[in-house]
């Protein structure tokens, strides 16, 4: 336990003597190490250690937020009477706290702590891209492979009793090809990560993984110009739950409905989307990248159905907002550190499967574009405008896949695209792993979806 339960409930009767209504200490571990090569050299080798909590102290519609690294009685004391002197000045009374253990499943088991992995085996896995990555073809110019692994310890309390707490491993890698040819230089990248230890690489082969960077970036040197104006959209599955995650998913995070930010406010019970779409963000998501056994705030994941048959049944809930509604927190309560407060983010956010044979979608479509994999991109929440690169497309031709296309942008406006869904495929997948950045903070999150097609979407393309 990184605080002793008898020093929680003193820190928390600190905080509400001085004058709070609500009083939350969260304690963190944080331990990771990372490694990049790059053009053949080990360019960083890095290990890290972060301990430290926050204390947060809620009175009214104000909220005082101190963090410390000093994890002593004295040190923590002295971050709650901080805290509670920003919520409110004064105050006085005693209040004791009854904690309470929060039991949460953790969403899967780790088998191999990366700590235990010697830091030389972890170098292997680096070369070995690097030289599978190679052997793709001799255009290739540049490579480079990123590994990384993370351990986050973290104890929540409060002063509604709840005591909880999760142990989070995390282990990615990366593969990264640059190639030159008439076509001038292309990229092709592929990424792995899961909430799992060292044992990831039992499930996934670094040498496949670079191998198919390495055939991707050189699929673009026979690449076209792709299209410019609204087209039929096919997108490959996994390859655009980015989109969702984007163009619809933090419009539905209920800090951006309270600020009157999102096109999703007021809409609860209203159809925002084909029929066949159904939203899902799921914390308990076995190994996902965004999988948790608590959020931040001490409260269970959950599996939360955003959009169901294409109509919005709710948003997602941190336990700052939801005490304003008098309803519960949806498990999506997250913050990046310590050092941060908690804000509503997702966790993995995906649209389920359908029925249709994602072979027959293809063959369905006289012509348009079909997108194997999604970059980043950018979106506003109060229109729903987006703008995602293409990061690998092909054309659509006579209902077969053709030539590939060079990167583009699609754009478009994430309720329109909801709505302009008109086949779905079931083949589901998620994508690859990602950070998901909002108001300076970072968490990582995962997404996904199944083949399946946009009626129109606007293609900003070169090709005429």
């Amino acid at each position: 336990m990184l605080i002793e339960e008898a020093v929680i409930e003193e820190v928390l009767g600190t905080a509400l003597t001085s004058g709070g209504e609500f009083a939350e200490v969260f304690a963190e571990d944080r331990r990771g190490t990372g490694a990049r090569l790059d053009d053949g050299r080990v360019e960083d080798l890095a290990s890290g250690r972060e301990r430290g909590a926050g204390i947060r102290v809620v009175f009214g519609e104000t909220t005082g937020f101190a963090h410390t690294s000093d994890l002593s009685e004295s040190g923590l004391k002295a971050a709650a009477r901080a805290a509670a002197a920003a919520a409110r000045g004064g105050g006085g009374g005693v209040r004791t706290v009854a904690l309470q253990r929060v039991g949460a499943p953790a969403p899967n088991d780790v088998s191999v702590l990366p700590e235990t992995v010697a830091k030389a085996d972890k170098v292997a896995l680096l070369r070995r891209a690097d030289d599978a990555a190679r052997r793709a073809g001799g255009a290739i110019k540049q490579v480079s492979a990123v590994y990384g692994d993370s351990r986050r310890r973290i104890l929540v309390a409060n002063s509604e009793g709840v005591l909880a707490g999760d142990d989070q491993v995390k282990t990615r890698f990366a593969v990264q090809c640059v190639v030159t040819g008439d076509a001038g230089m292309q990229t092709g990248r592929e990424s792995v990560g899961a909430t799992v230890g060292f044992e990831l690489f039992e499930q996934f082969s670094v040498d496949e993984l670079a191998t198919a960077a390495g055939q991707r970036a050189l699929t673009k040197l026979s690449a076209r110009p792709a299209p410019s104006g609204v087209v039929p959209v096919v997108i490959k599955q996994g390859g655009g739950g980015v989109l969702f995650h984007e163009a619809c998913g933090h419009g539905l995070e209920a800090d951006h409905i309270a600020k009157d930010v999102s096109v999703f406010k007021g809409k609860v019970g209203q159809l925002v989307a084909s029929p066949l779409v159904t939203l899902v963000d799921d914390g308990t998501m076995g190994g996902e990248w965004g999988a948790l056994a608590v959020d931040d705030e001490g409260h269970p994941a959950g599996r939360n159905v955003l959009i169901e048959n294409g109509v919005l049944t709710d948003y997602m809930w941190d336990w700052l907002r939801a005490r304003k509604e008098g309803r519960s927190s949806s498990g999506n309560g997250r913050r990046e550190s310590y050092q941060h407060l908690p804000m509503v983010r997702m966790t993995n956010t995906y649209v389920l499967a359908g029925t249709e044979d994602p072979e027959e979608i293809v063959r369905q479509t006289p012509y348009g574009v079909y997108v194997a994999q999604l970059g980043g991109g950018q979106v506003n929440t109060t229109t729903g405008d987006f703008v995602f690169g293409m990061t690998e497309a092909y054309l659509i031709e006579d209902g077969r896949i053709t030539e590939p296309l060079r990167d583009a942008n699609l754009i478009g406006n994430g309720p329109e695209v909801l709505r302009n869904i008109d086949v779905v495929g079931n083949d589901f997948a998620m994508g690859s792993p990602g950070t998901c950045g909002k108001d300076g903070q970072g968490v990582p999150v995962g997404d996904g979806q199944p083949t399946l097609r946009v009626a129109g979407l606007t293609v900003g393309g070169t090709a005429r």
